[in-house]
């Protein structure tokens, strides 16, 4: 279900310039960072790139989402963390995204950890942003 801008808490502003290959900022000045394309697209690969970003964004929102899912289920997650992998390759269209979400979440046993991150899953604004957009697996 989508928000609408009264429902707003907080907006991100960023700035682009050239795009894959040049810098993007937000308008506190927090992040700041040159963008390259990786060396397998044929960059330099001297700095961030977008896909980067996004599993940066994805793997945290996602942790958070996990933290919410914990304290409703009474669930340890103390110590854990949330990888997200993202992909970036042709498709019909030009180019696609898929991502991979694991975790680790050593207080739990393996059938509690994927409840929890199934449950995340469907909470997370990011995992709502890309359902039925990309391909994410939980892993």
């Amino acid at each position: 279900m989508s928000i609408q801008q009264t429902d707003v808490l907080y907006t991100a502003v960023a700035t682009a310039e050239n795009g894959r290959d040049g810098r993007v900022a937000t308008d506190d000045g927090t992040l700041d960072v040159i963008v390259n394309p990786p060396k397998e697209m044929g960059g330099n690969g001297t700095g961030t790139n977008p896909e980067q970003l996004f599993a940066a964004g994805y793997s945290a929102c996602f942790q958070g989402a996990l933290a919410v899912v914990a304290r409703q289920e009474k669930a340890d997650i103390t110590g854990s963390t949330v990888t997200a992998k993202v992909g970036i390759g042709k498709n019909a269209d030009g180019f696609g995204l898929i991502v991979e979400i694991s975790a680790n979440i050593p207080n739990t046993d393996p059938t509690t950890a994927q409840a929890l991150l199934a449950k995340a899953h469907q909470v997370c604004p990011y995992s709502k942003a890309t359902r039925g957009n990309i391909t994410v697996t939980l892993t």
